[in-house]
């Protein structure tokens, strides 16, 4: 409930100038700079109807000589390295959702900096590869007129399958149990 909460005060607050003292998760944030394509990278992601492809993740410098990470949205995958996503003017003015970066979970595979093919955003990985530090937030891009990268749509639809799960749990443990007592029987 209270993610719910933060998620629906960010959607609806107005947007403050950025900041990398910013702490505030889900905060609406806008800034002044200019994006650093040279370093982006390719995070792999699923679409809204599950096709695989990337979230274009570009470094940010404003303004204010603060670097951020701006995640612009997904592309597809044969769009990998193309000239087409950076169509964007070099000084840029954006507004987007400030949002922390967690750590991955222990069955995501490395992140392959050679091929520049990411499966989460790891700080470390990124200060070897961008030569720089970032603050531990990305700012989702919000610009529902760019088509390529389609930004991404952050709402407070926050996943519920608790049904689902529960259901999936208990037809496993009563088809162990009836294959216990059937073996048991049997013998």
């Amino acid at each position: 409930m209270e993610l719910i909460s933060e998620i629906n005060f960010g959607l609806n607050s107005t947007p403050i100038k950025y900041s990398n003292s910013i702490k505030k998760n889900y905060q609406r944030v806008v800034s002044e700079g200019f994006f650093n394509y040279k370093d982006q990278i390719y995070l792999y992601s699923l679409n809204e109807k599950g096709k695989p492809g990337y979230d274009v993740i570009t470094p940010f410098k404003t303004n204010n000589n603060e670097n951020v990470l701006v995640n612009r949205g997904w592309i597809e995958k044969e769009l990998k390295g193309s000239s087409e996503i950076n169509k964007n003017i070099k000084s840029k003015k954006i507004t987007g959702l400030l949002r922390k970066i967690y750590k991955p979970n222990m069955f995501k595979p490395e992140n392959d900096l050679k091929n520049n093919i990411w499966f989460s955003i790891n700080l470390n990985d990124m200060e070897k590869f961008t030569k720089t530090k970032y603050p531990n937030f990305v700012i989702f891009l919000e610009n529902p007129e760019t088509k390529v990268p389609l930004s991404k749509k952050i709402t407070i639809d926050v996943p519920n399958n608790h049904l689902k799960y529960a259901i999936t749990w208990y037809s496993i443990a009563i088809s162990i149990l009836l294959y216990y007592l059937y073996f048991r029987r049997k013998k």
